[in-house]
């Protein structure tokens, strides 16, 4: 194991304070919330149980973090129910519906715009 993977090992959790491993060399049993949801799964409350990290450039702190969950402890992804179904189906269409002219389009309106092409273009026309 090099020196970059040595610096983010902590399997008893005295550096960190809970177990650090490397990027891709978490112990079985563990998983992340995405991983979690893959499997029909969701933390369920729990308290992290380790993270994975890495050196990183792009970040302040040098290194990015990933928590980890247990996988026994986690529980089953509540079902939708239809008041979600229609609180998603209404946040959709606000995002297609256009704010100056009220048109709805198949595509979500670009949020760098707030409008659709047609009314930023016309907008953009008539600024000096």
């Amino acid at each position: 194991m090099g020196t970059a993977y040595a610096r983010c090992y902590d399997p008893n959790g005295t550096r960190y304070g809970i177990p650090t491993f490397p990027w891709k060399f978490a112990p079985d049993g563990y998983a992340t919330r995405r991983q979690l949801r893959a499997r029909g799964l969701r933390p369920g409350g729990q308290e992290i149980a380790a993270q994975l990290m890495r050196q990183s450039r792009r970040r302040k702190s040098g290194v990015s973090v990933a928590y980890l969950y247990r996988v026994d402890a986690a529980k089953p992804v509540r079902p939708m129910t239809s008041r979600k179904w229609g609180a998603l189906a209404l946040a959709m269409l606000a995002r297609r519906t256009c704010r100056e002219c009220g048109v709805v389009y198949s595509y979500c309106i670009p949020v760098s715009l707030g409008m659709c092409a047609l009314c930023a273009d016309a907008e953009s026309q008539h600024t000096p």
